[in-house]
């Protein structure tokens, strides 16, 4: 066998509580020799045996301690490990989480974890001998076989009643060697590291601070009379998530929103625009003094050329005529490229259906930095989803198409590119200034 024979895979590591926990930290360093990236997760009663910090410090990951935690991308933490995981390992397993499982009882972040997930789980059992003896025990055991789940049967020695029998957690090789044998053959699940539980490395830290962000979100509401309007499907998730992602590195944030069905942000700046003219006038308001202009909003292209005071009896039929909206992004990069200094950077989102053939020429007409495009009706793509999957489009470069990611994933891998951007912006500056006051003390 390969002496890594978990590279490259995710393994998580469930630790419930016994006293063995502390051997946790130990089969931890193992996993990781073999290749692994690891994933704990620990009961509460787990956690007063062993401190999550030791196994945090291991993985560089935050420990799964609740069901109910979201990671700090607000995805669901026992999902992600869930829909990731190439393997799960149970050890310690308790008599009592043996007894959970095997029943379906998810009152606890493992148990979760493993109703969730279609991966491969082996499960290392610890307790005293006669616990481990007992029928109930014993069906346990028989039952999470029947699910197809490996055991690592306990070892016989010293257990911590000061009884001799078999109990003890078995060997780490033991347990590495299970969970080897569980992968081999299968091909790794989550191979990019966005979809997996991020590691603390790649906790963003306050790269922004202060820089002033304006960001539009959500859709427009262009009216046919007072009650009536043409709008679209944007539920503002994308905008808000980039607000979110942007407050959270210590970013000013000026929130454009337009029609929206989701909380706004409290630490922003909020300015309402719920028609196309509206968020122009707030958004060109607001673009003097932004370091990045983020055009997230799904405005509408059309609105009636004329809209009624009164509502329209449904009687008298209805026929609109239509003209174009303002197209806010390329006013607002006509504007910064002939007058604003230092320029804001410019990102454009473009929704397309079908190809999106047509978003190099968009992003190039439109004189951005980076244009976000996605076919939204592709599913977990399209508006009101949780989830988008992008093509970043940037002068010069090839098309880099995103997998689908939730949408503070897709916001926190935005941001990376647009910080770098800030900073090469404010370099040159920066070197222009110097070379101008050579110049004028060489004259």
């Amino acid at each position: 066998m390969s002496e890594r024979p978990l590279e490259g895979r995710l393994i998580v590591l469930g630790v419930t509580g016994s006293i063995a926990a502390y051997k946790a930290a130990e089969l931890t360093r193992a996993l990781i020799a073999a290749g692994a990236e690891v994933q704990t997760a620990m009961t509460h009663s787990a956690a007063g045996f062993l401190g999550p910090l030791t196994l945090e410090t291991l993985t560089r990951r935050r420990v799964q301690l609740d069901p109910l935690e979201l990671l700090a991308d607000s995805r669901i933490g026992h999902i992600v490990a869930a829909d990731t995981a190439d393997a799960i390992v149970v050890a310690p397993a308790t008599a009592r989480w043996m007894a959970a499982m095997a029943h379906g009882l998810a009152d606890d972040v493992i148990t979760a974890i493993c109703l969730a997930s279609s991966a491969p789980v082996v499960v290392a059992p610890a307790m005293d001998g006669e616990m481990w003896a007992h029928p109930a025990t014993r069906a346990n055991a028989e039952t999470l076989r029947g699910f197809g789940y490996t055991l690592v049967e306990p070892e016989s020695g010293p257990l911590a009643s000061g009884a001799v029998g078999r109990g003890r957690l078995a060997e780490t090789g033991r347990i590495v060697a299970a969970v080897s044998e569980a992968v081999a053959g299968r091909a790794v699940r989550a191979p990019d590291a966005a979809l997996r539980p991020p590691l603390a490395s790649e906790r963003r830290g306050a790269d922004l601070e202060g820089r002033r962000l304006v960001i539009s979100a959500g859709g427009t509401a262009e009216p046919i009379d007072p009650v009536r309007f043409i709008g679209n499907r944007s539920s503002g998730r994308m905008g808000v998530a980039l607000a979110e992602a942007a407050l959270d590195r210590g970013a000013q944030v000026v929130l454009v929103a337009g029609t929206v069905s989701v909380p706004l942000p409290d630490r922003a700046i909020v300015r309402r625009a719920e028609t196309a003219a509206q968020m122009r006038v707030a958004v060109l308001d607001a673009l003097p003094q932004a370091d990045a202009l983020i055009m997230a909003a799904a405005v509408a292209d059309f609105r009636p050329r004329r809209s009624a005071a009164s509502k329209l009896a449904r009687e008298a039929g209805l026929t609109l005529e239509l003209e174009p909206t303002e197209d806010i992004l390329l006013e607002a990069a006509e504007l910064a490229h002939a007058r604003l200094r230092p320029r804001p950077i410019l990102v454009g989102f473009a929704a397309e259906t079908g190809s999106l053939e047509r978003a190099p020429a968009k992003a190039a007409r439109k004189h951005v930095d980076l244009l976000v495009a996605n076919d939204v009706t592709e599913a977990g793509s399209g508006f009101g989803s949780d989830t988008n999957r992008v093509t970043i489009i940037a002068p010069g470069a090839a098309p880099e198409p995103w997998p689908a990611l939730p949408k503070r994933a897709v916001a926190d891998r935005l941001l990376d590119i647009i910080v770098p951007l800030l900073d090469a912006r404010d370099a040159a500056r920066q070197t222009g200034v110097r070379d101008r006051v050579k110049e004028e003390n060489r004259a």
